[in-house]
């Protein structure tokens, strides 16, 4: 989902008058509720601006020339994908706010045509272009006016050229179909509500997830080496702790890599490779190796450690944080989250900075699986499968090691149309 297309909330209602001490109240509760119940997309600010601060950081170990707000030609680490990652799931969470907004807003005020309901929030003229269209294709798919509405502002920033390939509209469009008869609710806009909010807990779930155990054991991690004095991959290993991780599989995964870090393809099965390891050992193994890396050879050998580091976050990552959350909540109030993935999964988007990856991108490149040719290939795939998911993320990273440089463009965190700024 890119940010590009999307106006940022930056216009603030006016203050009718009050007296002092009212407009002082008023502020001080406002602020108070704020901060107690932060949204999803205020959690979002937080966490990519924490992935900002950590991608310097950590960047700055493997190429001690680079500067906040600057680039390196060294391989990226983990961190320096982080940020935009954590954006596009902002820019999911920003679709389903506005989503959520034109459901308020449609509820007992009929509407005639999709452009009058899509006068009812705030969309830049790219993305509703790109609603007006997606909602003509659920219409003609037979579902309901408003609901069409919603489900096109939903997606109307994910990747819009996938859709060119009928199949994919074709597909696509029949799984949201499914979603809203298989939602809860009586009414067509509560049906398409609990699509909403499915999408909305997923994708604020997984960002929680992932920036408190990764986030955290970075954060962890370069406090104790701002004391540790001269830092040593062997130290590192022996001295920096992260709760369950277990220093003796830490050097095992570390061994491994350094015996396998130039091997083509590079080691990404770890299940099967590292079998009976607990994952959180995987982050100090990776630290190591980005320490390890400032040691090397050659630049060659310094990028096949950092990637291997890399690898072994993101498998932590998704494995053990994205997974669980993917999988289906029992809520009742939620349609099935992995058919929800699927459903999206053709579309899914990320600017690495300048590198642009889609998933669609992806999976053209590989076989087809069902040797149907009246299906599409990225149809096929299921973002909500761990291994559908993994062999995308490691083709992105491909891409990106391509063009270290453009992927430290890092993104403006997103504000949240719904609740009034308060500078988090």
């Amino acid at each position: 989902m890119r940010t590009s297309s999307v106006r940022r909330a930056t216009a603030r209602d006016a203050l009718v008058p009050l007296s002092s001490l009212t407009l002082g109240l008023c502020i001080l509760l406002g602020a108070s509720t704020a901060r107690a119940a932060p949204t999803p997309l205020e959690d979002n600010r937080r966490i990519t601006r924490g992935y900002i601060e950590l991608a310097y950081e950590v960047g700055a170990i493997l190429d001690p020339t680079l500067q906040p707000g600057g680039s390196s030609a060294v391989r990226p680490n983990w961190y320096t994908f982080a940020p935009n990652a954590s954006q596009t799931g902002g820019m999911g969470m920003y679709g389903t706010a506005v989503a959520t907004k034109l459901i308020n807003a449609l509820r007992g005020r009929p509407i005639l045509t999709v452009l009058e309901a899509l006068g009812r929030v705030d969309l830049d003229d790219v993305l509703k272009a790109n609603a007006e269209q997606r909602a003509a294709e659920f219409l003609t798919a037979g579902l309901p006016l408003d609901v069409s509405t919603v489900f096109a502002v939903l997606t109307s920033s994910l990747n819009a050229k996938a859709l060119l390939d009928p199949r994919t509209l074709a597909t696509t469009t029949g799984r949201f179909v499914s979603l809203y008869w298989s939602a809860p609710g009586i009414l067509p806009l509560d049906k398409a509500e609990a699509v909403v909010r499915t999408l909305e807990r997923t994708l604020h779930e997984g960002n929680l997830a992932i920036y408190s155990d990764i986030g955290g054991a970075g954060r962890a991690y370069l406090t104790w080496r701002s004391g540790a004095g001269v830092v040593t991959p062997g130290r590192v290993l022996t001295e920096f702790a992260l709760p369950e991780a277990v220093p003796a599989e830490a050097r095992v995964a570390y061994d491994f890599a350094l015996a396998h870090a130039n091997d083509t393809p590079r080691p990404n099965q770890f299940d099967a490779l590292l079998p009976g390891m607990h994952w959180k050992s995987l982050l100090v193994a990776a630290f190591a190796l980005y320490e390890e890396s400032r040691l090397a050879s050659s630049p060659e050998r310094r990028d096949a450690l950092i990637a291997m580091g890399n690898n072994y976050v993101a498998w932590r990552e998704q494995h053990d944080m994205a997974q669980p959350v993917f999988n289906p909540s029992g809520a009742p109030d939620e349609v099935s989250r992995p058919a929800l993935l699927q459903a999206l999964t053709p579309l899914l988007q990320t600017d690495f900075g300048k590198v642009h990856w889609t998933y669609a991108d992806y999976a053209n490149t590989q076989p087809d699986r069902d040797g149907n040719p009246f299906t599409s290939k990225p149809t096929e795939y299921n973002w909500a499968v761990f291994l559908d998911r993994w062999h995308g993320i490691l083709y992105a990273f491909d891409l990106a090691y391509s063009r270290p440089r453009d992927t430290w463009v890092m993104p403006t965190p997103l504000e949240d149309p719904l609740t009034p700024f308060i500078g988090t």
